[in-house]
């Protein structure tokens, strides 16, 4: 397996104070095929004016990118506006409360998923759900259990590479889990960080989300199983630092790292 095989895309969260020709020119600078862009207030385009995506694909496009997905609510006006610009894919993370529980959460999830299911089929745009450390659905095993009512043709897995790192799995085992509902793979690292003393009552720890040759996830055995198994989708980099400072400058360093594993 080669690159060409695999459409590296950025999520464009850090940079929204840019202009979308700006961003579309630094982007393309990095070496990047495409985007994930977030389809949020206070962002280049906002929700309510979903319409205007196709618009925004043509700015892309004028640099050479797609736009691969968006993160976003999926609300109607956002599947008709993917739609009608050609992207395929609106990005959710399933959402657990301490105050229902996992499973009537989970339960909860899948009624919003139900709902969601005649607006794929209507527009012919899926609903990828991701995993997500916290007050999520945190791993592969959860995502493939959330996800086994529905056609993967409509409702897919996005497989993350930190946050099932954080959950203690190795990514063999994550990928092998969600592989028949895989639409797309997120790259980004991370370590749990002590934050309190050796000698504190109550130890005290945080995610620290780090560059890719760091952290717990490692992104050389996810890039050998893609291939061994012929993975010929997309790999997003979520550009998620703690560090934000640094966000240019890491999200240079990783997008290589990645393109190198994949030669």
């Amino acid at each position: 397996m080669t690159t060409s095989s695999i459409s590296f895309s950025l999520f464009t969260k850090p940079w929204k104070q840019k202009s979308v020709f700006e961003l579309g020119a630094f982007v393309s600078e990095l070496g990047f095929d495409g985007i994930e862009f977030p389809l949020r207030d206070g962002y280049q385009l906002e929700p309510a004016n979903a319409d205007q995506l196709p618009q925004l694909v043509k700015q892309f496009a004028d640099h050479g990118l797609k736009i691969f997905s968006v993160a976003s609510e999926p609300t109607e006006n956002v599947f008709a506006g993917c739609a009608e610009a050609g992207i395929p894919m609106i990005r959710i993370m399933p959402a657990i409360t301490h105050e229902q529980g996992y499973l009537a959460s989970e339960k909860k999830a899948r009624e919003q998923i139900d709902k969601l299911l005649p607006l794929c089929e209507k527009y012919g745009v899926m609903v990828g759900c991701q995993q997500h450390y916290g007050n999520n659905v945190v791993d592969s095993a959860g995502l493939r259990s959330f996800l086994e009512p529905y056609d993967p043709k409509y409702v897919g897995a996005i497989w993350d590479t930190a946050h099932d790192a954080l959950a203690g799995q190795q990514p063999e085992f994550g990928l092998d889990i969600v592989w028949s509902d895989l639409c797309m793979v997120n790259f980004k690292n991370a370590f749990y960080k002590l934050l309190s003393g050796p000698e504190a009552e109550s130890a005290k720890w945080k995610q620290y989300f780090t560059s890719g040759r760091q952290g717990l996830a490692s992104w050389p055995r996810t890039a050998a199983y893609l291939q061994k198994r012929e993975y010929n989708g997309v790999i997003c980099l979520s550009a998620e630092y703690t560090n934000a400072e640094e966000t240019d400058r890491l999200i240079k360093e990783d997008i290589a790292y990645a393109k190198s594993l994949f030669v």
